[in-house]
């Protein structure tokens, strides 16, 4: 019983790696390909890359009746990866081109705090649960509990703050140091604010998630009993 508890609560680790790979693969592959053999332009590069997680995205949504976050933050990554190259080149909005998507990811994370579930509930579930009905369900059943409710809009939370945070501290940057200095900076920023916040995601969620199955196994007990 127990170890098919423990089983059940495994995230389905080969599906999200397959997920992730096809996601990051896929729409660079159809990236390069429109530039070399259908158009040099960037835009319609983008368009192309882009049919991948859009098409994907409804064929998840009538399928499972729900869109993977995955694809939608690789679509949502384009979308404002061509905006921007709709406004223009200028040198400073070419070096906080690469923040305009992480920015806008927390903005996101903010406006989600308005809905029933905010956007880290959908990520925790895709890749605690996957497409797996009793998974699903577990996970569903272990979110009406306030300190689970609660974790979601915290780590919601938090990644709005980082993403908003660093895109405004790049903007700054561009205003007062050197181009090459930015370049150098940027990568390192970004880099360190997302492992970091990485680690205390996974480390805070496994602490939630093991006090949420301890009460979960509580009220199963009596009804099993």
């Amino acid at each position: 019983m127990q170890t098919a508890e423990m089983q059940t609560s495994r995230p389905p680790v080969s599906g999200i790696v397959w997920g992730l790979v096809l996601n990051a693969i896929i729409p660079v592959a159809l990236y390069n390909v429109s530039r070399r053999y259908m158009s040099p332009s960037e835009f319609i590069a983008l368009v192309v890359a882009s049919t991948f997680p859009f098409g994907k995205s409804i064929f998840d949504l009538m399928r499972l009746g729900e869109v993977d976050p995955i694809s939608i933050v690789v679509l949502l990554g384009i979308a404002t990866d061509g905006v921007a190259l709709l406004l223009g080149g200028s040198p400073r909005l070419l070096l906080v081109r690469e923040s305009l998507f992480t920015g806008v990811f927390g903005l996101s994370c903010f406006v989600s705090l308005l809905l029933p579930h905010p956007m880290m509930f959908y990520f925790g579930r895709h890749f605690m649960a996957g497409p797996d009905p009793q998974r699903q369900a577990r996970f569903n059943a272990a979110s009406q509990l306030p300190e689970v409710r609660f974790s979601h809009r915290l780590i919601t939370s938090v990644w709005g703050c980082v993403f908003v945070g660093e895109l405004i501290l790049r903007i700054i940057l561009i205003y007062h140091v050197s181009a090459s200095t930015v370049l150098i900076i940027s990568p390192i920023l970004i880099g360190t604010l997302t492992i970091v916040t990485m680690i205390w995601t996974f480390r805070y969620g496994h602490r939630v998630r093991l006090r949420a199955s301890a009460q979960l196994n509580q009220v199963r007990g009596p009804k099993d009993s």
